[in-house]
């Protein structure tokens, strides 16, 4: 246990120590533009007691950086907006760019211990929150982030001391809020929830360091010099281009068929597609309303083959949902700020809230195909992305989002009709592009990689499901079935 066991370091000679700060502050001033070559994102989430001086001192330390080169965020209870996102959400859209400082003063240990001290979290949910809580971590660092995780700690007389001087002057009381004052009169609760917490989320990837915040010279110093020397070593991997670990979890997964075993002879007629199109999106009209009313998040993402049908099948879905509970979102090429952070971010950015629906055409699957096969990145990247990605969406399944996955799969011989029908008639020619045609010239790559992918992360909790597509009313109305069902189903549960 960290803090049972923690002990003070030695006091130092005040001048030693005065001469040794401004030393680390002339050292993090020059490596600031370090980070800024390296594209190196450095987070530090600094923890501790109320009225530790965990903001004294990340005034002192930022004093010796570029103002454009970093962000103070004081991360407090979350909004009911934020409530109507998964827990980690408002913490993985703010992570920094490459090159870039992030400071916060507190975060997701925070909000977790303070849910587990005030009996929100049962120990089933603690348990998974401390699971994805690593998780992201570990994704971070895996993702070329500098992780340093401080906890500032005082003695209960220390903090009742500073409390009292805080709440005498009037200029300081609004610094000290209910939770402060709680803490010590609970504190040996909260020391063992602290250090309960601090135990289980100590790995080796993002270990936590635990600072005298006693003396805030000290504070200064130790800070400091923990974060010198951890760009230190982040620069050196980084210049050596040392791999990480690639991890790769026993996750359930559905068996799934290759795609050259689909059957895609599979066809309505004209009758039945109306039929059977006016019934399901009639039906799924009265399910998005009870999804609402029961804030269930919906979110349908779509794959598959150029000119396989993916938008109109998309479409299909969309008129027959209310406008303002729902939001398709087109990905194409990430833009700069969004290269600049981990690939999952701009898919974070756009979840939806509870009780609305989000339909993604293409998504995070790209990094485990066109960017796998294009070389936007590296080996590495995209082998570790199965994992990544199935610990994503077992973030959004927990979270209780409805998640679809539709892979929509035509022939190669249909996609060359489709593609010359778009190119002869000129209504349809801004559907068609060269790179469509340089994609086609990697089928049996793609395939091989689609192939890998549905394989991996077909997982029981966020099954693909394949849609034949020759015949494209088919797919619709496959697309419609499965959808009204999902909905249905997650109705029935949350019924229960």
């Amino acid at each position: 246990m960290l803090l049972h066991s923690y002990q003070k370091p030695d006091p130092q000679d005040k001048d030693t120590q005065k001469q040794a700060i401004d030393a680390l502050r002339q050292k993090l001033f020059v490596s600031q533009q370090t980070i800024k070559e390296a594209k190196l994102p450095v987070l530090v989430l600094i923890e501790g007691w109320g009225a530790a001086g965990k903001g004294s001192v990340i005034g002192k330390v930022i004093s010796s950086i570029d103002p454009r080169s970093f962000r103070v965020s004081k991360v407090g209870a979350p909004t009911d907006e934020e409530r109507r996102k998964p827990f980690l959400w408002r913490h993985f859209v703010n992570i920094p760019e490459a090159g870039n400082f992030l400071f916060l003063d507190s975060g997701w240990m925070k909000e977790t211990v303070q849910m587990r001290l005030f009996d929100r979290l049962d120990d089933k949910k603690y348990a998974e929150r401390l699971q994805a809580i690593n998780t992201f971590e570990r994704q971070l660092v895996d993702n070329g982030y500098l992780l340093l995780k401080l906890f500032f700690h005082i003695d209960k007389k220390e903090q009742k001391k500073r409390i009292e001087k805080l709440l005498k002057n009037e200029d300081t009381a609004w610094r000290v809020g209910d939770y402060d004052e709680w803490q010590t009169e609970h504190y040996s609760m909260c020391f063992d929830c602290f250090d309960d917490y601090l135990h289980q989320t100590n790995t080796p990837d993002a270990p936590w360091h635990i600072i005298d915040a006693s003396d805030k010279k000290q504070a200064e110093f130790e800070t400091l010099s923990i974060l010198t020397d951890a760009i230190d070593k982040a620069i050196k991997a980084k210049q050596e281009k040392k791999p990480r670990p690639i991890i790769q979890k026993d996750y359930p997964l559905e068996p799934m068929p290759l795609l050259s075993e689909i059957d895609l002879n599979k066809s309505v007629t004209l009758e039945e597609y109306e039929t059977l199109k006016r019934y399901y999106q009639k039906k799924l009209r009265t399910l998005h309303n009870r999804i609402y009313r029961k804030k269930i998040p919906v979110i349908i993402a779509y794959e598959g083959w150029d000119a396989a049908g993916k938008g109109g099948n998309i479409k299909r879905i969309a008129s027959a949902l209310d406008p303002r509970g729902y939001e398709v979102i087109p990905i194409a090429s990430p833009k700069p700020f969004e290269l600049s952070r981990h690939y999952l971010w701009r898919f974070y950015n756009r979840l939806p809230k509870t009780g609305h629906i989000t339909i993604f055409d293409r998504t995070w699957y790209g990094r485990v195909m066109v960017e796998r096969l294009e070389g936007f990145c590296s080996e590495a990247d995209w082998k570790r992305a199965y994992n990544e990605i199935n610990e994503f969406e077992r973030e959004l399944t927990d979270w209780g989002a409805v998640l679809l996955k539709f892979w929509i799969h035509i022939d190669k011989d249909t996609q060359l009709a489709r593609f010359t029908e778009r190119q002869n008639t000129p209504e349809k020619q801004w559907k068609i592009t060269d790179e469509d045609w340089r994609n086609r010239e990697k089928w049996d790559l793609y395939e091989e990689a689609v192939n890998e992918m549905i394989q991996k992360t077909s997982t029981k909790t966020a099954p693909w499901h394949i849609i034949e597509s020759n015949d494209k009313k088919y797919a619709r109305i496959k697309t419609l079935k499965i959808v009204t069902e999902a909905l249905e189903d997650a109705l029935k549960k949350r019924e229960k």
